[in-house]
Parts: C-alpha cells; structure tokens; sequence
C-alpha cells in the first residue's frame, strides 16, 4: 500500500501573532513554525502501517516556499520514506487542494491522509476538496481507522456521538486526535533525515478563488456589568436596554 501524507506548515501554538503592514498576511519574523498537530495524527498512522508491514512507502508533502522544508524534514525524521515539496505559495485552500490532487492522480496512492484542520486558519476544506478533485470517498474527523482486504473501517466523530464506516480503497481521510499518538522523532531518525532529500516539483497553473483582504485580531470580551441579586429592577433595566426584554 502507497500512501501519502499531506502537512501544513503552521506557526507554534505559543505565537504571539503580529500582521505584516498591508494586514495582509502573518508577520513571520521570529515565529517558530511546526507540523500542524493534526497532521501528525495522520503521519503517525501512516508510520505505524509502515511499521505493521501494510504500507510499503510513506510520502510526506507539503505545499509552500522553501521555508517549509525544515518541517517535512521533521516529518522524515518521523518515519516518512520520502518529502515532496510543491513549490507555490498556498494562498488559498483550492491552489493547494489542486496541487496536492495534480501530484497525487500520477501516484496511484492508496490512502490520502490529512489533518482535520490547520490550526492557523482552521478551514477544514483541503481534504474534501483533493477527494472531490479526485473523484475518491472521503471520511472526515476520523479517530480510529482499521485497513484490511482493501478496506477501511473508519470510526469518526458526529454530533453526540460517532459514526463507524466502511470504505473501499483508495481513499482521502482527515485526521481527529486519537487516530494515533504523536511520535517523537529520536537520534537515528533526526541523522537519516538529513540525508534524505526533498524533491521540489513545480506547481499547476491554478488561480486561486479567494483574495485575502485583511487580517485582523478578533474584538475583546466586553466587561461583565455585577448586579445585586436583591437588585431585580436594574437587572429588568438592563436587559431591557440591550434589547433582551420588550
């Protein structure tokens, strides 16, 4: 089994987050970025079928400048077999669903693996739209997932509860925490890695759909009004100010 693992490039949880002047885009002068968490869910996974003999090459890709490389080679020192680096600016979700489908319709994979959501932008519409790209099944928020036959049995979660599918291979899925524990990448693995080497592919020709205009931190919690809870006629004044009460 082939399989690929797509990652996002994502600043730390800890950023303090700053804009560039036009408020266009993140300030990256001195941001520590990382493989955005939920990514690592799937790469684990993928690993472990390595591990389990049911995978036999893992490839990690990611789509960006060259700055994301340091993060695909953590990602090799994980496990991964291979690093592919499609060389574009991800502006929007489509130009880098349509990239990562472009590489993968030439690789006959059979199992696609993403994160839920990056946690920078939290869009959750790269794994849906490369499956819809591709013409393939899709199952999002997956915890549990089992392979065998040429199918998946794949546990995901619903509202108040969660769903349990079978699938047919190939098959595009994004990650919820609990597919599998994060791995930490160790000596050897860290040496092997930087003897590996990213292949750099050039982009499609994909115009993007969405223009970003500015960016923005959200608006502050409001201060909390305390009244007296022997106070009833206040509290009706103020509700009724608000527009709460007619």
């Amino acid at each position: 089994m082939k399989v690929l693992v797509a990652i996002s490039h994502v600043p730390d949880t800890t950023t303090r987050i700053t804009f560039t002047e036009d408020k266009k885009a993140l300030n990256k002068q001195g941001v520590t970025f990382i493989i955005n968490p939920y990514d690592e869910f799937s790469l684990s996974y993928a690993v472990g079928l390595k591990e389990q003999n049911k995978a036999k090459e893992v490839i990690v890709l990611c789509v960006g400048p060259k700055e994301v490389e340091s993060t695909l080679k953590k990602a090799l020192a994980i496990g991964a077999d291979k690093a592919v680096r499609i060389d574009t600016e991800p502006k929007d979700a489509f130009i880098v669903a349509a990239n990562i489908a472009a590489y993968a319709k030439e690789q006959n994979f059979d199992l696609l693996l993403f994160g839920k959501e990056s946690i920078d932008f939290n869009g959750s519409q790269v794994p849906g739209m490369v499956a819809e790209l591709l013409q393939l099944p899709f199952v999002s928020f997956a915890t549990k997932m089992e392979i065998e036959n040429g199918k998946a049995k794949v546990t995901r979660e619903i509202s108040g509860g969660s769903e349990i599918l079978e699938v047919e291979l190939p098959l595009v899925l994004s990650a919820q925490k609990g597919l599998a524990k994060e791995r930490i990448p160790n000596m050897r693995g860290i040496m092997m890695a930087r003897r590996k080497p990213v292949e750099v592919i050039a982009p499609t020709e994909t115009q993007p759909k969405v223009e970003t205009l500015q960016l923005d931190y959200p608006k502050g919690r409001t201060q909390c009004k305390f009244i007296d809870p022997e106070n009833i006629d206040e509290l009706v004044q103020v509700l009724v100010n608000l527009g709460a009460l007619n």
